[in-house]
């Protein structure tokens, strides 16, 4: 291994992640090949114009991570995703355009395995947009995704029938708890493997998951018509009632919640300064501060820090938190910001981190907080 610096600052002493390129355009090929090429850490090794080349080439030689476009003649990239995640799994960054179309094919994606996502550009692109697809790319080279079977990935469908009839569900939560998550990249199949374990008519839940506008309005579609809660995206000034999903959506600005006289609700507060993330994961968090004993939050996995000082201070003030262990994580940069400041009293692999956190509402949460690792089983 070498220790180099890219041409974005970063310096690493990782081997050079090598890069499969499939798309049908031949411009974006060579837009995402210029892009890639500025950082020193990724080497381009092929190009493909539809899945059957990428299969072919990934037969015969090695790479670390694809790039995969959504919408290809033939064989979609969708099915040739689900097909190589069964047979051969490796790093998969998809790329969609900014359509409801391609947005629901992100989800369906990003559920079944695929790293990331990213946009393709419709009016050029800056040194700012090529270091985040750079910085995408090579963290998504760096995991080691799961074999999936058929239908894995997906929100368990079964409870719905039940819990669509639950009594408390939609019933005010005055005195209730509140839970609280944040995640990033990885975070669809993280979410999808937290919110079926915890409780129909449970406290409400609200998340703020980076991603796009028309993307996380797809992504609360698919988990209306797939959980028994009632899932929807923010609306500012709306009471929370149990059963209660709420997604913060992409529309410029944060999303904060605040206790009223009726219980929880959100508000939406102006991007300024421009953070980095928005909706952001510290302003949901720093916005129940003074509330904390009456919340459980969770940081899952994703790249960067945002919400590990919130999580810290909701910690301080009497909060139960929980946070992704890093065998478990596709990216441990949030979780690890965070538990590294102490913020995580619970580390757990993701399929304990539903039930500890419906658990945790039955518990009176210690302002002097104790972080404890659960290996996975």
């Amino acid at each position: 291994m070498v220790l180099h610096s890219d041409t974005n600052g970063h310096q690493s002493n990782e081997s050079v992640k090598k890069v499969l390129i499939v798309d049908d355009s031949r411009v974006i090929r060579m837009w995402l090949r210029t892009v890639l090429a500025s950082d020193r850490r990724l080497e381009v090794v092929g190009e493909a114009s539809d899945a059957v080349e990428a299969r072919d080439f990934l037969r015969a030689n090695a790479a670390d991570v694809v790039t995969l476009d959504i919408e290809m003649p033939g064989m979609s990239g969708l099915e040739f995703l689900t097909r190589l995640m069964r047979a051969r799994p490796m790093p998969v960054v998809m790329l969609s355009s900014l359509t409801s179309k391609g947005s629901d094919a992100a989800i369906q994606a990003l559920s079944r395995g695929a790293i990331d996502c990213i946009l393709k550009p419709t009016d050029g692109y800056d040194l700012d947009l090529s270091r985040d697809i750079c910085e995408r790319v090579f963290q998504a080279a760096c995991t080691r995704p799961a074999r999936t079977s058929a239908g894995e990935g997906a929100v368990q469908p079964g409870r719905q029938a039940v819990a669509r009839h639950a009594p408390a569900l939609g019933q005010s939560c005055r005195r209730g708890s509140l839970i609280l998550i944040g995640a990033s990249t990885g975070g669809v199949s993280a979410l999808e493997a937290v919110l079926p374990q915890l409780e129909p008519d449970g406290p409400p839940v609200v998340i703020v998951q980076h991603m796009p506008g028309n993307f996380l309005e797809s992504f609360s579609q698919r988990l209306e018509r797939q959980l028994p809660q009632n899932v929807k995206l923010a609306q500012e000034g709306v009471p929370l009632r149990r059963g209660d999903v709420i997604l913060a959506p992409g529309i410029g600005k944060h999303t904060q919640v605040v206790r009223r006289v009726d219980g929880w609700q959100c508000r939406f507060v102006e991007n300024e300064p421009a953070a980095l993330h928005c909706p952001s994961v510290d302003t949901l968090f720093l916005s129940a501060t003074s509330e904390a004993k009456n919340v459980s939050a969770a940081i899952l996995t994703g790249l960067g820090r945002d919400g590990a000082q919130g999580l810290l201070e909701l910690a301080e003030g009497g909060a139960i938190t929980f946070g992704q262990d890093e065998e478990t994580s596709v990216v441990y940069g949030m979780p690890r910001v965070a538990f590294s400041l102490g913020a995580v009293q619970h580390q757990l692999p993701i399929h304990k981190i539903g039930d500890a956190l419906r658990e945790s509402k039955n518990r009176t949460a210690k302002t002097s907080h104790r972080t404890t690792k659960v290996p996975m089983q």
